[in-house]
C-alpha cells in the first residue's frame, strides 16, 4: 500500500471529547472517527487492525474445534422473554416494532438465538458435542457511552456457544475455549490476566474474565501479591480476618444530631471509619435482613445474593422504621428486630460505633456476642488493598482492568427454557448442557494501545498492527530515493512482510511523526544519508537506535527484527 493512495487523516491535537489514551490515539492516528454517541467508523488502518485480530480469533477457534456460523442481529422479543432476560436486561436492549407491530430486539448477545437454532436442529446424542461461533456486530443501549470503543453502543464481538451431553463434556469444551483464549490474547500481544468472575445476567455457576490490567479500565479486579489468585471484585473472596484482642469497653449512647453518614459520624466523634460498623437493611422477599460491615468497607450485593440464595433490594423507608424504630441512617444491631448477617471483619472486631435505633443517636463500644447476636457470619463485602488472599494469606491488591473476554459455564439455563434436548443412547430425552464464550474484538485494539504507548503514539504488536513496516521516502522527489524505495517495497512484499510506503511530498519530520503516532512496529527510512552509509535505516518503534542495512538484506533483516518483538 502507498500512503498517497490511502485515507490516513492523522491529527496533531487531542480530540476534546476523548478521556483516555486509547481513545485519543485511535482518533489522532486516523484509526476511527465518531459518528454519534457510542458509534464509530473504522478508517482503513483501524479496519486492517480489526481484521488481523479477527483472523487470529478465527484461526484459534477453528483450531479448538469450533465451527463458524452467522446469526441474525434482529431477534424476536419473545425469545428473550422465554429466558427471562428481557426484563433483566431491559435498560440496555435496543428495541423497535416492525410494520406488523412485532417487537424486535437488536442483539446484544446471541444465547437465545443460537439455542433456538440448536433446539430445532439437534435430535440425538450423535449430534453432540458442538461448539458454534460467530463474529458479528452487537448493540447495547449504553446510558453513558465513553472511552471510545471501550464502551460503545455498537461493537464487534466474537461469541461462541458449546452444546454438550453433560457437565463432564461441558468441562472439556470450557477448557478448550479457555486455552484458545489464552493463545488469542498472547498472539495479539496483550498482557492478559484470567480472573474468576461472577456470571451476572448471563447465568451459570462458573465463569472467568480475561482482563488486561490498566488504570484506564472500568472494571476492578483483585490480585494476590503472593500467588496466582485473581478475581473480579464482584467475585473476589477474602481470607481469614484475625480476631481483635482489644479489651471490651462498656456501651455508651451519645447524641449525633443529623449524623446519618459514615463521614459525618466519624468526623463528629473523632474516630476513623474502621471503628464504625454499618447496619444496612435489605429486603429478601417479604423479610427484612440486616447486613453489617465496617464503616470503611462496602457491601458486595453479588456476594450477598449468593449468601441468601435469592434476589435482594435495599429496604424501603417504611421497612427501616418498622424493624429499627428509627429514621434512615440510625439503624444498629442492639435490639434490632431482624436477622443479622455480619461480615467477618465485624465478627472479629471490638468496640464498634453503631446506630442506636434512635433518631440522632449512636452507641459507642458495641461488641458482637456481648451486645448483640450474629445469625450468620459471611464474606459479604468488597475486598480492599491489604486484605488477606483466600488461597495463601498474602495481601491482596485492587487494580483496574479492561475486560477483553469472558467464558461461562451456563448449564441448562437457556436449553431448558427454549427446549434444547437430545435423545441419549437409551432413547431418553436429556437437556443439553451449554457454555458461552465472548471476546470484545474492538477492545483488543484499545487494550493494546492502553498498555503500549509513549509520548509519541501507539506501539503496536506486529500481529495486529495496521502494517508491520512503514517505508519512509525521506525525499519523495529524489529519483534515486524513489527507485531504492520501490525496490525495497517489492522485496518486502515478496518476503510476505505487510508494508506501507510513505510516498507523500511531506517533510521528513511530518512523516517520522506520523509513523511514530500510528505505531508501525518497524520503520525503514530511505534517504541520502543512509544511502551514503551503504543502505537504508531500519528502526523498531520501541527502540531508540536504528541500524543501516544493505538493500539486498532488508527483507531478511526486517523479518528478524519483527520476530524479536512478537
Amino acid at each position: 500500500m502507498r500512503w498517497s493512495n490511502c485515507l490516513i487523516p492523522t491529527l496533531r491535537e487531542e480530540p476534546a471529547d476523548a478521556e483516555i489514551v486509547s481513545h485519543k490515539l485511535m482518533v489522532r492516528a486516523g484509526l476511527i472517527r465518531r459518528l454519534g454517541s457510542g458509534a464509530y467508523s473504522y478508517l482503513p488502518l483501524g479496519w486492517r487492525s480489526l481484521l488481523k485480530a479477527t483472523a487470529i480469533i478465527r484461526e484459534e477457534m477453528d483450531r479448538a474445534g469450533a465451527i463458524e456460523v452467522f446469526l441474525p442481529a434482529i431477534h424476536p422479543a419473545e425469545l428473550w422473554k422465554k429466558t427471562g432476560r428481557y426484563d433483566v436486561m431491559l435498560e440496555i436492549l435496543m428495541r423497535f416494532k416492525d410494520r406488523a407491530d412485532r417487537e424486535i430486539v437488536l442483539g446484544p448477545t446471541h444465547e437465545e438465538v443460537i439455542t433456538d437454532l440448536v433446539a430445532k436442529e439437534v435430535r440425538s446424542y450423535r449430534d453432540l458435542p458442538r461448539t458454534l461461533y460467530q463474529i458479528q456486530t452487537k448493540f447495547r443501549d449504553e446510558p453513558r457511552p465513553r472511552f471510545g470503543v471501550l464502551r460503545s453502543r455498537e461493537f464487534i464481538m466474537k461469541d461462541a456457544y458449546s452444546f454438550d451431553l453433560d457437565w463432564d463434556c461441558l468441562n472439556r469444551s470450557y477448557d478448550a475455549m479457555y486455552a484458545a483464549y489464552c493463545r488469542i490474547f498472547e498472539r495479539c500481544g496483550l498482557p492478559y490476566l484470567p480472573v474468576e468472575a461472577d456470571s451476572g445476567p448471563m447465568g451459570g455457576d462458573v465463569s472467568h474474565e480475561f482482563m488486561v490490567p490498566t488504570d484506564a479500565g472500568e472494571d476492578m479486579l483483585v490480585q494476590c501479591t503472593g500467588c496466582k489468585y485473581a478475581a473480579n471484585v464482584e467475585r473476589g473472596e477474602i481470607g481469614d480476618v484475625p480476631a481483635s484482642t482489644e479489651e471490651m469497653h462498656p456501651m455508651k449512647e451519645v447524641e449525633t444530631p443529623g449524623m446519618t453518614t459514615i463521614e459525618k459520624v466519624s468526623g463528629f466523634l473523632g474516630v476513623t471509619a474502621d471503628r464504625l460498623a454499618k447496619t444496612l437493611l435489605f429486603k429478601v422477599g417479604n423479610e427484612v435482613i440486616a447486613v453489617m460491615v465496617r464503616g470503611d468497607h462496602a457491601v458486595n450485593e453479588t456476594k450477598l445474593r449468593r449468601v441468601v440464595g435469592a434476589e435482594i433490594a435495599m429496604a424501603d423507608e417504611e421497612s427501616v422504621v418498622r424493624v429499627s424504630r428509627a429514621p434512615v441512617g440510625f439503624a444498629g444491631p442492639v435490639g434490632l428486630d431482624a436477622r443479622i448477617i455480619a461480615d467477618r471483619a465485624v465478627a472479629a472486631g471490638r468496640n464498634f460505633v453503631t446506630g442506636a435505633n434512635k433518631a440522632d443517636a449512636h452507641i459507642l463500644n458495641v461488641n458482637p456476642g456481648r451486645d448483640f447476636e450474629i445469625d450468620q457470619v459471611a464474606d459479604v463485602r468488597y475486598a480492599v488493598d491489604g486484605d488477606a488472599c483466600p488461597k495463601c494469606g498474602a495481601p491482596l491488591r485492587i487494580r483496574r482492568g479492561i475486560e477483553v473476554g469472558h467464558v461461562f459455564k451456563l448449564g441448562t439455563k437457556y436449553s431448558q427454557s427454549l427446549g434444547a434436548t437430545y435423545l441419549d443412547e437409551a432413547g431418553n430425552s436429556k437437556t443439553i448442557v451449554m457454555g458461552c464464550y465472548g471476546i470484545g474484538v474492538n477492545r483488543i485494539l484499545a487494550a493494546r494501545i492502553e498498555t503500549h504507548n509513549d509520548k509519541d503514539g501507539i506501539i503496536w504488536h506486529p500481529s495486529i498492527a495496521p502494517y508491520e513496516t512503514n517505508i519512509i521516502l525521506v525525499n519523495s522527489e529524489d529519483p534515486t530515493i524513489r527507485e531504492v524505495g520501490e525496490r525495497v517495497y517489492r522485496s518486502l512484499a515478496e518476503a510476505g512482510v505487510d508494508t506501507i510506503m510513505d510516498d507523500r511530498s511531506e517533510s521528513a519530520g511530518v512523516k517520522f511523526k506520523d509513523s511514530d503516532l500510528i505505531g508501525f512496529p518497524l520503520r525503514i527510512a530511505v534517504g541520502k544519508k543512509s544511502l551514503q552509509k551503504g543502505g537504508v535505516e531500519l528502526k523498531l518503534r520501541d527502540r531508540q537506535a536504528g541500524e543501516i542495512v544493505p538493500e539486498s538484506h532488508v527483507a531478511g533483516r526486517a523479518k528478524e527484527l519483527l520476530k524479536e518483538i512478537e
